[in-house]
Order: structure tokens, then C-alpha cells, then sequence
């Protein structure tokens, strides 16, 4: 079985099956591994280990385009890097490589919210041992990851004024999303229609009145993400 193929018809995903469950089970794994150990953590040397992590993501995703191209699936209408996790992997990268706040303050909202709900609720069509499988749950676990982390281990605590800063980020590349949507017939940020195999956008109402719910929802998730995390 080749696991760089096209064809997913060996290799197809169902959601909530045992392969998924254990995305999600590494998930909060890392998570409480990150809080169990951070006393060790904090007492070594981070840096290079931080470079490999932000080296590793750029390879991943340079390789998922080059997967994308040789199998005949890339295609402006769907493909461009555009999504939320795309924007907040290139985030992450940047933040491994120069540990900016300011960067961090973004990536912990939109990162979180928008990789936590992927995962639970992933389009997917590849199932494991597929590289497309590997590759969408390691970049996305590592974007929650990498949050976590630099909370934890570097202490760059939240304040709710990044809560806001997130969401006018958010709805200054709103209407740029729209306008690419419309101008290649795409979906990014599922602003045109809802996932077809079903989604949390489910229970936000029709088209296009969940986007308008969508800011609510984002709003309590940013922060309910910055309770967790501000300064105690």
C-alpha cells in the first residue's frame, strides 16, 4: 500500500474511529506532559529543540503541497494556504524561531480554537497510515502544542485585551477571505457553505447566518482560552 498515493479508497478516514480517538488521546497526553514535567522542562536547553519542531512543520507542510501538485489535487479553489490552521502554522513557525509575544498572543486564540475544533471534527478523507493523516493531525496537534508550551515553559501569559486584538484580527481578514472565495469559486474558512461530512458549524444556524454566530462562538472561546491560561 502506498501511503504518499491519491487514492484513499485503502486508506479512507471515519470519524471516531480507534486511529482518531488516539489523535485526540495525544492531544491531552502532551498537554498534561508538558504541565506534569515543566519543572525538568524549564532546566534545559530549549532552544535547538525548538528550531527541529519549527523545521520539522515547515518540511511537513512543504511536502504536503508537493503532494498536493504530484497527485493532481492541488487547485486554487481549495488548496491556497489560506485557512485558519494554515495562518496560525505559519504563526507557529515564526514564534518557534523568534519567540515574539506578540505573535504568541495571536496564535494561542486562533490556534487553539481553530486546530482543537479540526481535530475533533476533522475534513479528512485519508485515514492512517496515509501521510495525509499524519500530516494534518501532527501540524494541528502541534499548533495546540506549541501554545501550550510557551504559556507553561516561557510564562507568556494572556491578557484579555489579546482576546479582542484576535478578534479584530479575525474580521480584518474576513472580508479578504470572502472576496478570494468568490473570485476562485472557494470555501476557505467554510464561508461559502458549511463541511459537507458535518461539522460544530452544524448547530450555528443556516448559511450565511452562521458566520455572524461564528463571532460570537469565537469570542467565548478566546475567552474561555484566556481564563485558562492569564496570570494567576
Amino acid at each position: 500500500m502506498n501511503w504518499f498515493t491519491g487514492n484513499n479508497s485503502q486508506t479512507p478516514f471515519s470519524m471516531f474511529s480507534a486511529e482518531h480517538l488516539l489523535m485526540i488521546v495525544i492531544l491531552f497526553l502532551g498537554i498534561a506532559v508538558i504541565y506534569v514535567l515543566k519543572g525538568k522542562i524549564k532546566n534545559r536547553r530549549l532552544r535547538k529543540y525548538e528550531i527541529v519542531a519549527a523545521v520539522s512543520l515547515l518540511l511537513f507542510e512543504t511536502a504536503y503541497y508537493g503532494w498536493l501538485i504530484t497527485t493532481g489535487q492541488w487547485g486554487q479553489s481549495h488548496a491556497l494556504p489560506l485557512e485558519l490552521c494554515n495562518i496560525s502554522l505559519v504563526f507557529v513557525i515564526v514564534l518557534m524561531l523568534t519567540r515574539h509575544r506578540a505573535i504568541h498572543s495571536l496564535v494561542l486564540f486562533i490556534g487553539i480554537a481553530g486546530a482543537l475544533q479540526a481535530i475533533v471534527t476533522p475534513v479528512l478523507s485519508y485515514g492512517f497510515p496515509h501521510f495525509r493523516f499524519v500530516h494534518f493531525f501532527y501540524t494541528h496537534i502541534l499548533i495546540i502544542w506549541v501554545s501550550v508550551y510557551f504559556v507553561v515553559i516561557h510564562n507568556y501569559r494572556p491578557r484579555f485585551l489579546s482576546v479582542l486584538k484576535a478578534l479584530l484580527f479575525l474580521n480584518i481578514l474576513l472580508p479578504v477571505i470572502i472576496w478570494i472565495n468568490h473570485s476562485v469559486n472557494g470555501n476557505y474558512w467554510f464561508l461559502s457553505e458549511k463541511p459537507a461530512g458535518g461539522s460544530l458549524l452544524d448547530y450555528l444556524g443556516p448559511h450565511p447566518w452562521y458566520i455572524l454566530s461564528l463571532q460570537a462562538v469565537a469570542f467565548v472561546l478566546f475567552s474561555l482560552i484566556w481564563f485558562i491560561f492569564k496570570k494567576r
